[in-house]
């Protein structure tokens, strides 16, 4: 078998990221460098090719239990942890941007860290970002965990929780562990009630934003607030 290091250093992965950077790679060159080494009979680059088709996607790795993750050849608990250690990272690197930023502005920033945070969930949470009055972010906060199909949402805990927090304003947010964003009848509904609730204590609903494995579904952008 031909080692990694035989190949022309445009090709090989550490160097092709440092010459055209990171968005150059493709999932199974990105993989292969954090795994760094391959296994018998298999260099590093095949490894990640065949871990990316047991998992079905980078996500499907991400989101494996330790006990999916180390069953699969070439893999153990350190890379384990290593792997939840990076995707902790990604989040508040997400978290720190987003945090010191207006979340009114920063409409993708509040998508992709709301990504991050729920859609390896595999069963429906309902959240929320409390938000000052400068429209600042105070708290991420996971409120209710449901079935597969459904969360229970009780308005008076939000409410309690935002009075609290001394919030001016919130974005709810939920997952669609079905992978469809598009909200249903119950989710309209429950989005009314939590409206009429903090409208109460003066406490706007700026959006409900759905996380739907890698997309989102905005409330405020379709019109259905």
């Amino acid at each position: 078998m031909e080692r990694i290091s035989q190949w022309p250093q445009n090709e090989r992965p550490r160097e092709k990221l440092l010459q055209l950077g990171a968005h150059a790679l493709s999932d199974a060159e990105l993989l292969a460098i954090f795994l760094r080494t391959g296994t018998k009979g298999n260099h590093v680059v095949d490894l990640a090719r065949q871990l990316i088709k047991t998992f079905g996607s980078i996500s499907g790795i991400y989101q494996a239990t330790e006990q999916q993750f180390c069953q699969a050849n070439g893999l153990g608990q350190a890379k384990y942890v290593q792997l939840q250690a990076c995707l902790e990272m990604t989040k508040r690197y997400l978290a720190e941007d987003l945090f010191t930023s207006d979340a009114l502005t920063s409409s993708q920033q509040t998508k992709d860290y709301l990504i991050a945070q729920l859609r390896a969930e595999k069963h429906e949470v309902f959240a929320m970002l409390v938000l000052d009055n400068q429209h600042q972010i105070i708290a991420f906060e996971k409120m209710f965990f449901g079935t597969i199909d459904a969360a229970a949402v009780y308005p008076r805990v939000l409410v309690e929780k935002v009075l609290g927090l001394h919030g001016a304003a919130v974005i709810l947010c939920h997952n669609h562990p079905s992978g469809l964003a598009s909200p249903s009848r119950a989710d309209l509904q429950i989005t009314e009630r939590i409206k009429h609730a903090l409208s109460l204590i003066d406490v706007t609903v700026l959006d409900h934003i759905i996380v739907a494995g890698c997309r989102s579904y905005s409330f405020a952008e379709h019109g259905k607030l």
